[in-house]
């Protein structure tokens, strides 16, 4: 079950993550690391067909073999629930069902604008949102 905060690794355990930054039309993804505690964006699957995402998100969990997961929650500016936090939701369940890994959810209000002032472009900034989310979770873990 995806969990709501972030939890260290044990003492001492090194943990590789992935994030994601859920859309129905795109998902961005990062990588990152405890040790390093430094998020970097990686791809956005550019895919509505649900079998061609679960397939290339097991490919790079195939390479990268990451201890955890971390998905953005998507949320009202006041903190409440919206439409978009149930999928979510459901798409962090999935995750966990499929892969059996870890995930954690993390609040991802103001992501995607902090993302584009990273970018300082307009590109597509689903992969930095992504990064972002994933920054946050790392900077929550107690040292």
């Amino acid at each position: 079950m995806p969990e709501d905060a972030p939890r260290a690794a044990g003492a001492g355990a090194e943990e590789t993550l992935l994030a994601f930054d859920y859309g129905t039309k795109k998902i961005g993804i990062a990588i990152g690391n405890t040790l390093t505690r430094q998020a970097a964006p990686m791809e956005i699957i550019h895919s509505e067909v649900r079998d061609v995402r679960f397939g290339r998100i097991a490919a790079l969990l195939r390479e990268w073999q990451p201890q955890r997961l971390v998905v953005g929650l998507a949320l009202n500016a006041d903190g409440g629930e919206q439409e978009a936090t149930g999928r979510c939701r459901r798409f962090a369940n999935q995750l966990h069902g499929r892969f059996g890994l870890p995930v954690v959810l993390v609040d991802e209000r103001g992501s995607s604008m902090q993302a584009q002032a990273l970018l300082g472009t307009n590109e597509p900034d689903d992969a930095m949102a992504a990064a972002v989310i994933l920054q946050r979770y790392l900077d929550a873990l107690q040292a």
